[in-house]
This record gives C-alpha cells, structure tokens and sequence, in this order.
C-alpha cells in the first residue's frame, strides 16, 4: 500500500499569526498563549451544536493545533458587502454569543486587548474582521482565528465588528467595495439583525470612541513584540486607528441619527 502525502498548503489573509497552512480537511496552526482557552471555547461551541466555527482536532506531532477546514472565502466580495451579508453576520455574531452562555467567564488565561469598562457578559471574538469570516456567496457560514477572543460586552463585539464591517473608517482607508456607502445606514441595519437594545445603542459611538484610543496603545506596544503585529504598524495601522477616530468625530451626529 502506497503511503498518501498530505501536502501543507499555506493560508494567508491573518494579520498577525505566522505559519498557518491548510492540510487536507484540516488547517494547523501555531499555539500561542490563548490556546488552551480557546481550545476550550471551541469544544463547548460543539458541545452546544454552534455550527458557525471550526472543530478542535487536536494537536500534531509539531506541537500545532488541529482544527477543521471550512469550505468558503475569506476576504471581502460583492456577495460579502452586501445588506443581507451583513444581516446574516449580525445573527451569526449574535448565535455566538449566545452559544457562549454557560462557558466560564473566569478561570481562563486569553489574549489581552482592548475592552469595554463594563462587566463582561459573554466570549467575544473581538477580531471579527474580513479575513475571519468564511462565506459561501452572501451567507457567512463560520468566525474562525479565535486568538484574540476574551470575555468581554456584546457591545464591545459589535462595535469592533462595525469598524470593519460598516465600516467606521475614513473612506481613503476603505476597501473599494465599501468606499462609497452609508457607514451609518450600516451600522442601524447591523444593530437591528443583532437585536441590539436600544440602551447599548447610546453607548455605541462613546465606545468605540474608548476602543479607537485603547486600541492605538495596545497596538503600538504590541508592535514592539515584533512579529505580525511590527508589520501591521509599520504598515500604518496606527495612522488608520488615528484616522478613523478622526471621521466618527466629524461624522458622529449622521452616525447617531441613525441610531435613535
């Protein structure tokens, strides 16, 4: 019998985790210091039937975790930008978070970032960004890079989803396919399909006035680790953070009427 070789295929699109490469029906990926929590979170997900992320395999002889691949594309499409892809996003976030009800809050060791003052309330994925959303035409089907997920508000989850997604930018820093549209219509189509109360909408804009500067920081400490997140500030994302505060101060009151 002739032996199958599987060969390794890399994956890109992540902005900070090296050497993630695709293997069959499998992607492996370095460990870093979140993994066991994450490899936690990503069993309860099973456990409780959330169809919307990848499946823990375990770990290779390299020391590299094993999860399932999800068939789709990453990145942003006509398919992805649309109204309906976005409401179909908010109700996968949402099925999340609340998949996450009942995993511990405590007791785990994540990735430390930025986060809202309040008490958490559920696991966010707080790096919901195009790249982490596999969809199959219109439809997101999984979150998948889970690294920077932490305990954290539903609000914080969707307003650092909304940065990327509505987006709240400075359009010179947007994706062509997003360029030109209603960041506020956006982020009102999002809060409705979430089912975002309208007491967290009132917090919107301060917190993601609050995650604009703590993010700025945390960035730029993190740049000085090295590694994926050096490249990422040297390749501007401090000036975009700057930038984007910079619009929502100027756009605030369109931002809001759309809110109310």
């Amino acid at each position: 019998m002739v032996a199958t070789v599987l060969h390794e295929i890399p994956l890109q699109g992540g902005d900070v985790t090296d050497g993630v490469v695709r293997i069959g029906d499998t992607v492996r990926r370095p460990t870093c210091r979140s993994s066991p929590a994450v490899h936690a979170l990503l069993r309860h997900l099973e456990a409780v039937g959330f169809e919307g992320a990848p499946r823990l395999v375990g770990v290779d002889a390299a020391g590299r975790e094993i999860i399932t691949f999800v068939p789709g594309t990453a990145g942003l499409t006509a398919d992805s930008v649309t109204d309906q892809a976005l409401e179909r996003l908010a109700g996968l976030l949402r099925g999340f978070h609340d998949a996450t009800a009942g995993f511990p809050l405590a007791g785990h060791r994540w990735e430390g970032g930025s986060n809202d003052d309040a008490a958490p309330e559920v696991i966010g994925h707080c790096d919901l960004t195009p790249d982490n959303a596999i969809f199959r035409g219109d439809r997101p089907v999984a979150l998948i890079d889970f690294d920077l997920a932490r305990p954290t508000t539903r609000l914080f989850d969707v307003v650092t989803t909304l940065r990327h997604w509505a987006p709240i930018a400075d359009p010179v820093d947007r994706h062509p396919l997003l360029r030109d549209v209603d960041a506020g219509a956006r982020v009102r189509l999002f809060c409705d399909a979430y089912g975002l109360p309208s007491r967290e909408r009132r917090r919107l804009i301060p917190l993601a006035r609050l995650r604009f500067g703590r993010s700025y920081e945390m960035m730029r400490a993190r740049a000085a680790e090295g590694g994926g997140w050096a490249r990422m500030w040297a390749d501007g994302a401090g000036e975009r953070i700057r930038r984007a505060a910079a619009w929502l101060d100027t756009h605030e009151d369109e931002v809001h009427a759309h809110l109310v």
